[in-house]
C-alpha cells in the first residue's frame, strides 16, 4: 500500500531560504553531476506557483509591511539595541518560512498516475486544495510551489510564509508578525492535518494510505545518532564546566564581599562580584539555549525506537540496536533532567538578583534591570510566577506585571518555588 505523505519543514533563516530556493529552482551548478536528479528532465517540473524572482526578492515583496513595522519601531529604541530587519528575523526564535512537502511512493505515481503529466498536476493541485482550505493559506501567503519530475519520485515543494496580522495586548493595536502556530498549531493539530490530508486525497480518488502517525520526526540511523550525540555530551560539558567555574568565582566573591551595602536608593557591590555575576547570567542563557537540542534528539531518539519496532520480524538485530538506543535515550533523558535542576536552582539565583536590584538600585539600574527581565520573559526563560516573585512590592510592579499581563488580583500556584524575599 502506498502512503499519502504530507510533511513540513522549518525555515529559520534567510541563508536557509535561498538555499532551498536554489534547490527547488535547480540553480545549482552540482545538479549537472548529481545521480539523483536528472537535469535534462527539470524542464518538464510543475510550476504551480511562479517565485518570479529569487526566493529571497519575493520574501522580501511579500513582508513589505513587517519590515516597514520593525523599520518604524527601531527609531524609539536605543543605538546599542537596534537590529536591521534581516538580523532580527534570523535572531528570531521563531521560524521565517516553512516548507510543506507532498509525495508518496514511486508506485503510486507509476500504478495510479501512470507517471502522466497531466494526472500528476491533477494530483498536486488536489494538494494545494488541501493548503488552501485545510490550513488556512491563501494565495498571498505562498512563496513558491513546483512539482519535481526530475527525480527518481515526484513530489511537490511548497514555500508558505505565514505573515499575519494580530492584535498585541501591549501596544493595544494590530500588528505584523510571522506565526507558524496560526497555521500548523502544536503536534496534535499537525496530526489532524495529517488525517484531512489523507481524506482529501480518498476522496479525490486516489488509493492511499494514511502516513504513519509521528513520522513527521526526522529520523536518524545509529551512526548519526553517536555522532550527534557525542557532539551534544562535549558541547554540554563544556558549557556545564564553564557554568560551575562561574559559580564558584561567584560564590567566592560573594563569600569575601561581607561589606555589600543596600539603601532605598542603591545597592553597592564590588565591580568584580558584579562582574561574575553578569559572567553566570551570561553562561546559564548558553546552557538554556542547548536544552531545546537535548530535546530534540531525545524526541528523535524515542521516534527512532518506535519505528525500528514495526522491522522486529524481519531483522534479528533491531531488538538489540532497541535497547542500546533506549539505554542512551534513558541517559540522555537523565541527564536533561539534571540540567532542568541546574537551570532551576541558577534562576532561582538569578531572580534574586534581579529583585534586589529593582529593590535597591537606583533609576537606571531599575531601567536596565526592567530591561532584562523583559527579555528573560520574552525568551521564556521566565513564566508569569517569576515576573511576580521579582516585581511585587517594587517601583518596576506596574510596569512588569502590565508587560507579562498579570492582573491585580493574581495569585501564584501554591505548589510554585517561592524565592523567599
Amino acid at each position: 500500500m502506498s502512503y499519502a505523505i504530507f510533511r513540513v519543514a522549518p525555515i529559520n533563516t534567510l541563508r536557509d531560504l535561498g538555499q532551498i530556493g536554489a534547490h527547488n529552482q535547480r540553480e545549482k551548478e552540482a545538479y549537472i553531476s548529481n545521480p539523483d536528479i536528472d537535469i535534462t528532465a527539470s524542464e518538464y517540473n510543475i510550476q504551480l506557483h511562479n517565485v518570479g524572482g529569487s526566493y529571497y526578492e519575493k520574501y522580501m515583496k511579500m513582508v513589505k509591511p513587517y519590515k516597514t513595522q520593525h523599520e518604524k519601531k527601531q527609531k524609539t529604541i536605543r543605538e546599542d539595541r537596534k537590529k536591521s530587519f534581516s538580523k532580527m528575523l534570523d535572531d528570531s526564535n521563531s521560524v521565517i518560512a516553512d516548507e510543506l512537502l507532498f509525495t508518496s511512493d514511486r508506485q503510486f505515481f507509476e500504478r495510479q498516475l501512470g507517471m502522466n503529466t497531466d494526472s500528476i498536476e491533477k494530483w498536486a493541485k488536489t494538494c494545494m486544495e488541501f493548503v488552501y482550505e485545510d490550513m488556512g493559506y491563501s494565495k498571498e501567503h505562498i512563496l513558491d510551489a513546483v512539482v519535481h519530475l526530475d527525480e527518481k519520485t515526484p513530489h511537490l515543494h511548497v514555500v508558505v510564509v505565514p505573515l499575519i496580522k494580530k492584535f498585541d495586548k501591549r501596544s493595544n493595536e494590530d500588528k505584523w508578525t510571522i506565526s507558524k502556530k496560526q497555521f500548523m498549531g502544536d503536534k496534535l493539530r499537525l496530526s489532524i492535518l495529517q488525517d484531512k490530508y489523507h481524506e482529501r486525497m480518498v476522496n479525490a480518488g486516489y488509493n492511499l494510505d494514511r502516513g504513519i502517525k509521528n513520522s513527521d520526526n526526522e529520523h536518524i540511523d545509529i551512526r548519526q545518532y553517536k555522532k550527534i550525540t557525542r557532539k551534544l555530551n562535549l558541547e554540554l560539558d563544556s558549557k556545564s564546566k564553564k557554568l560551575d567555574t562561574a559559580m564558584e568565582d561567584l560564590d567566592n566573591k560573594m563569600s569575601s564581599n561581607k561589606d555589600l551595602m543596600f539603601d532605598k536608593e542603591y545597592v553597592k557591590v564590588k565591580k568584580d562580584t558584579f562582574d561574575s555575576m553578569n559572567k553566570v547570567i551570561k553562561e546559564t542563557k548558553k546552557i538554556m539555549e542547548l536544552k531545546p537540542k537535548i530535546q530534540k534528539v531525545y524526541d528523535d531518539v524515542n521516534a527512532y525506537a518506535n519505528s525500528y519496532k514495526t522491522l522486529e520480524r524481519q531483522k534479528d538485530n533491531v531488538t538489540r540496536e532497541v535497547e542500546i538506543l533506549r539505554f542512551k535515550n534513558q541517559k540522555l533523558e537523565n541527564e536533561n533532567r539534571r540540567l532542568t535542576d541546574y537551570i532551576k536552582t541558577i534562576l532561582n539565583l538569578v531572580k534574586k538578583f534581579f529583585r534586589n536590584m529593582l529593590k535597591f538600585g537606583n533609576k537606571d539600574v531599575q531601567d536596565e534591570t526592567t530591561y532584562e527581565v523583559k527579555e528573560f520573559y520574552i525568551n521564556k526563560d521566565f513564566n508569569k510566577d517569576d515576573i511576580y516573585d521579582i516585581a511585587v512590592n517594587t517601583d518596576k510592579e506596574d510596569e512588569l506585571f502590565d508587560y507579562a499581563d498579570i492582573e491585580n488580583n493574581y495569585t501564584k500556584d501554591k505548589d510554585d518555588y517561592d524565592i523567599g524575599m
